[in-house]
């Protein structure tokens, strides 16, 4: 595998991550009934982030919960024979909120699927609304993103890493190319 292309450097994830906290505050008209959920472990990041942003806009403090769904996705067993299971943390009530569900990569949907699934298991949001960093396309089931970041083309012998200060060490989004 080799790096292909640098698609995002640090500048641009910030300004990218500062726009979908606008989108996400024009499109839901303020911070009410607002709450964020990441998904482990780039998507909690991503949206502990944007939780910081929409706190610099609008002087609101919007919750932010920490989704795992290890459990809930359909190629467990392919991945390994003993997962390891991290802890969802969603210590809000999400009945009747507007649920901003983040992730890093959006694929093929199937990562979404489980978090939709596992989101239903703490309540019954009013709306599940999807903000990524980056949308690869390939989808395999019909899943959409809300708020995009960047879209890239990708083939199917491609593979996206984003790569954020708080686990990596640095913010880039590459293209990894299989060989």
């Amino acid at each position: 595998m080799r790096e292909k292309a640098k698609i995002l450097d640090k500048e641009a994830v910030e300004r990218a991550i500062m726009r979908i906290a606008h989108e996400i505050l024009e499109k839901n008209k303020g911070t009410e009934n607002l709450c964020l959920v990441g998904i482990r472990n780039r998507g909690v990041y991503l949206a502990q982030r944007l939780s910081a942003c929409i706190k610099q806009i609008e002087n609101s403090q919007v919750p932010v919960g920490i989704l795992d769904i290890t459990l809930y996705r359909d190629d467990l067993t392919l991945i390994s024979s003993g997962p390891v299971v991290h802890k969802t943390e969603i210590d809000f009530d999400i009945n009747d909120k507007n649920l901003v569900l983040v992730d890093d990569v959006l694929y093929t949907g199937r990562t979404i699927r489980a978090a939709l699934d596992a989101l239903i298991d703490f309540g019954r949001p009013k709306c599940i609304q999807l903000a990524v960093l980056i949308d690869r396309g390939h989808r395999e089931l019909p899943v959409r993103a809300d708020y995009v970041g960047k879209n890239i083309p990708t083939s199917q012998n491609e593979t996206v890493e984003v790569r954020l200060a708080e686990s990596d060490g640095k913010d880039e989004v590459v293209i990894i190319e299989k060989d």
